[in-house]
């Protein structure tokens, strides 16, 4: 691994079978340079967090076209914060209403990225939130 490379986990929590999106996003992080662990689909909060804590990564990408992305990402989070490592930055993405953002902000998410945004804007991001 290279120094001060960003490790990013990108997993897709629930019952949610379609991870094109979350496989588009993985790649362009790789292109950009980070280092990128995709857990594959139907993974459980509790799967997610143990493998973003093994891989010690400082990035944690969730995505839901399900619906169930109030529980499962408020899981996710609430799962890091029990166990010490509230200082993964928490992002997510897909189908998740406007109402429900503030919710998942006051998780712990930072940002909650809607379908269509640029992949150079969720690399920029990441860069900007990891390095300062």
């Amino acid at each position: 691994m290279a120094e001060n490379q960003i490790r990013v986990l990108i997993a897709k929590p629930g019952l949610d079978g379609h991870d094109r999106g979350a496989k588009v996003v993985a790649q362009a992080l790789r292109d950009a340079g980070m280092e990128v662990i995709y857990t594959g689909l139907r993974r459980t909060p509790e799967q997610i967090v143990s493998a973003a804590i093994q891989e010690d990564v400082q990035v944690v990408g969730l995505s839901s076209l399900s619906g169930a992305h109030n529980h499962l990402f408020q899981k996710v989070a609430s799962l890091l914060k029990e166990k010490g490592h509230e200082e993964i930055l928490l992002i997510g993405g897909g189908i998740i209403p406007e109402k429900d953002r503030k919710q998942l902000e006051d998780a712990g998410f930072d940002r909650i990225f809607s379908p269509g945004t640029s992949t150079e804007k969720i690399v920029s991001y990441i860069k900007e939130k990891v390095n300062g």
